[in-house]
């Protein structure tokens, strides 16, 4: 009997107007069946919850991703860039880290993270992070959103690219849950319009 792939999660985090938010779906599924429809993926960590983790992948490694990642931030003061910096040098020593299938999207006042399970650190420029089944939806969405939808604020913008996701892919679901941060991270300079 082969392993059935445990897939559901749309992870999604905005920086917009002086605030971070990240969001997440509820929804686990095991191959063709929904095993869950209301699982919490988004958690405030650290000293008084200043840093915000959504997790995307297999759930034991998801967790175990948290967990490592949950100690370097102790053990660095809160410093999550360096906390994820020291993480990723665990990966080349640890075989077992390295086979981890998950991602994490992490975010403070300042940074805005995503951990790969294969160690890597990604920093998007915009500030828009999407993981997980719908995660590439949701982004497309918040993109939108933010250079179209001025007045939403990064909580309001990231509900509506979770709901605009999961009317498209059939992993995600509209049992969104959301949490934001003030920023203190300047927006990212305006593209050029491109039409």
């Amino acid at each position: 009997m082969t392993e059935s792939k445990i897939h559901g999660t749309t992870i999604l985090s905005v920086r917009h107007g002086g605030r971070v938010a990240v969001g997440g779906d509820g929804q686990v599924t095991v191959g063709n069946t929904v095993m869950k429809a209301d699982a919490r993926k988004v958690r405030p960590i650290g000293e008084g919850g200043k840093v915000l983790v959504g997790f995307a992948g297999a759930a034991a490694d998801a967790l175990t991703l948290l967990d490592r990642f949950e100690m370097k931030l102790g053990e660095h003061q809160g410093q999550v860039l360096r906390a994820a910096v020291e993480l990723a040098k665990d990966w080349r020593m640890d075989r077992a880290l390295r086979r981890l299938e998950a991602m994490l999207a992490v975010v403070d006042e300042e940074h805005s993270l995503v951990l790969s399970g294969s160690g890597e650190i990604i920093e998007p420029e915009d500030g828009i992070i999407g993981i997980g089944s719908g995660g590439a939806f949701a982004s497309s969405a918040a993109k939108a959103l933010v250079r179209h939808a001025k007045n939403l604020s990064a909580e309001e913008i990231v509900r509506e690219a979770l709901k605009i996701a999961a009317e498209t892919c059939i992993y995600t679901n509209e049992r969104i849950i959301v949490a934001d941060l003030a920023s203190t991270r300047p927006p990212p300079a305006a593209r050029p319009d491109r039409s």
